[in-house]
């Protein structure tokens, strides 16, 4: 009986919650949130990125929450732009010649997330920038016979901030 009762009681008290495994921390009364396009104001301009960032962060919302993605109104609205877009050698061969023995791909985005449900003491919305990096080799290929997957690789490290920015608050 007395582990019944305990029992009960753990299963109450995650019930009004809103916690959930994957580290999201939604408020229940929280059910859209609206995903605007984030343009590419990077010196360097990569012309799929805009796009794949975008739809990289709405999958992201997507598979992690409950939420649903509008266009309209919504609990909750991110937006913001692409700021910058890098390469930069990282590393020397040994070589006579000065060529890069490794690079790395920098993106910088900066984001603002508006919580229309904010209305308590510890505000959730905010505005600020995130980057993420990936290092490669062009050992035996080119950047462009690499880019689309380098940029997949550094989106998936972006949306994953960015994400528990907004609904990880630990």
């Amino acid at each position: 009986m007395k582990r019944l009762f305990v029992l009960l009681a753990v299963v109450l008290a995650f019930a009004g919650c809103s916690y959930k495994f994957n580290g999201a921390s939604i408020p229940p009364t929280m059910k859209t949130i609206n995903v605007r396009f984030f343009e590419n104001r990077a010196p360097l301009v990569v012309p799929t990125l805009a796009q794949t960032f975008t739809e990289d962060l709405k999958e992201r919302i997507r598979t992690q929450s409950r939420l649903s993605i509008t266009t309209g109104e919504a609990d909750a609205i991110m937006e913001g732009e692409i700021t910058g877009y890098d390469i930069k050698p990282i590393a020397f061969t040994d070589n006579r010649q000065p060529t890069a023995g490794a690079n790395r791909l920098t993106i910088t985005v900066s984001v603002s997330y508006t919580n229309n449900l904010d209305t308590g003491k510890v505000k959730t919305s905010f505005k600020e920038s995130f980057s993420a990096f990936k290092d490669f080799t062009l050992s035996g290929g080119t950047l462009q016979s690499q880019e689309q997957a380098l940029i997949k690789q550094v989106n998936q490290q972006l949306t994953e901030n960015i994400f528990n920015r907004a609904f990880a608050q630990w």
